[in-house]
């Protein structure tokens, strides 16, 4: 039960991640800022988003946040395996 609870609230926090990317920032809607911020780190704005997303995830252990969320993003590995 609790790692259904956990991937559950995984997906919702996915989802307002990805809700706001698209309302405030006019991003793409099945992308995510820590995504988006990698995927645009040449631009001075998302440059910035990006060191402090890796900064504020390497607390939780993952320094590289950002690129590994482009490259899931690029994979897809968010989705189940009847959708890939």
């Amino acid at each position: 039960m609790k790692k259904r609870l956990t991937f559950w609230l995984l997906q919702v926090l996915i989802a307002l991640d990805q809700l706001i990317n698209a309302m405030l920032f006019f991003g793409w809607a099945d992308e995510t800022i820590s995504a988006r911020s990698w995927r645009q780190r040449e631009k001075w704005q998302w440059r910035i988003a990006r060191r402090v997303i890796d900064r504020l995830f390497a607390l939780l252990g993952d320094s590289n946040h950002c690129q590994s969320a482009f490259e899931s993003e690029v994979q897809r590995r968010q989705l189940p395996d009847a959708l890939r």
